[in-house]
């Protein structure tokens, strides 16, 4: 994974630094030592990892303190509510939508004011392109239908009036995040030593992962080449059908994975939000592989190694 910075230290601004990718994101800067801004909701905290400065800001209103950001020189948008947390009532879809659109339309607005003009790398996700079967996705590839892709669309065109002001703007599309301490993966590692996992649905639905580790050191890479924007996908080369996600772990961990989940089960169990584990998204990363990016964990086999290995 290629983390070393292109230029001397940064100054970062990271909304979201309390979940999975901004916690992790934050760590990994201020090993290579930048500095970094917590953008929060609440009251700053006192007691703070070296390195680390909060800054309030309410996502509908703006900046606590409006000259808070006029010296970094890079932003990295990752708030959102979690697609995964809870049922998709419309109340909370509502919330889902709010929460990354108007978040984004709010952070957008205050970096165009801002003197300098930094990188920003904005939060999105593979849902851009719904549910397309074996067909292989790049960053060309048009948007699906139906609630997420439109969801998604709309996170991404958020980020207008930075991209009006002259801002470079990268919208990354993440796909599964393999990690055991949180997401997706965290959920399925004990199913997985039970040995209670096993195929969801079809079993065909291409996953599009990728691990934590590839992950944050695609957005330090994001952040040293402003030169890259647009849609960028953060997956590994190498999307694999659910039957294998899953039989690759097992195998990891020595157990079985023979119980299917039957999709009416899935539906019931899930509603609407079970189009996310039954979809199908054969995603390549091919704007990072252009520009040369390098994968720690580029296979499925080396994935599944670390995640049942590590604790992150």
């Amino acid at each position: 994974m290629t983390t070393e910075p292109s230029s001397p230290d940064h100054l970062v601004a990271i909304t979201g630094s309390s979940g999975l990718l901004g916690s992790a994101l934050s760590q990994a800067l201020r090993q290579r030592g930048d500095e970094v801004i917590h953008l929060v909701r609440r009251d700053p905290g006192n007691q703070l990892p070296q390195g680390v400065t909060e800054v309030r800001w309410d996502p509908k209103t703006g900046l606590a303190d409006g000259a808070a950001l006029d010296r970094v020189t890079a932003v990295v948008n990752l708030a959102g509510a979690g697609l995964g947390d809870r049922r998709w009532t419309d109340r909370y879809k509502n919330e889902l939508v709010e929460s990354r659109v108007i978040n984004t339309n709010t952070l957008s607005a205050i970096l165009a004011r801002l003197p300098q003009r930094p990188r920003l790398v904005s939060g999105s996700a593979i849902g851009f392109y719904g549910t397309r079967g074996d067909v292989e996705l790049t960053e060309q590839s048009t948007a699906g239908t139906g609630f997420v892709p439109g969801l998604v669309s709309d996170w991404e065109h958020s980020t207008w009036a930075a991209e009006e002001a002259g801002l470079p703007v990268a919208h990354i599309r993440s796909g599964i995040v393999f990690s055991r301490k949180g997401g997706a993966l965290a959920r399925l590692l004990p199913l997985v030593r039970a040995g209670l996992a096993g195929k969801m649905g079809s079993g065909r639905q291409f996953w599009s992962w990728i691990t934590l580790p590839d992950h944050i050191a695609a957005m330090i890479w994001l952040i040293d080449h402003p030169e890259v924007t647009g849609p960028v996908n953060l997956t590994a080369p190498t999307p694999a059908p659910q039957t294998e996600v899953v039989t690759a772990l097992a195998d990891m961990l020595h157990r079985p994975s023979l119980i299917p989940a039957p999709t009416i089960a899935l539906r019931l169990a899930l509603g609407e939000m079970a189009s996310e584990v039954l979809g199908s998204q054969r995603v390549l990363p091919t704007v990072l592989q252009e520009y040369g990016f390098t994968f720690t964990h580029p296979d499925l086999q080396s994935a599944a190694a670390w995640v049942t290995a590590t604790t992150d």
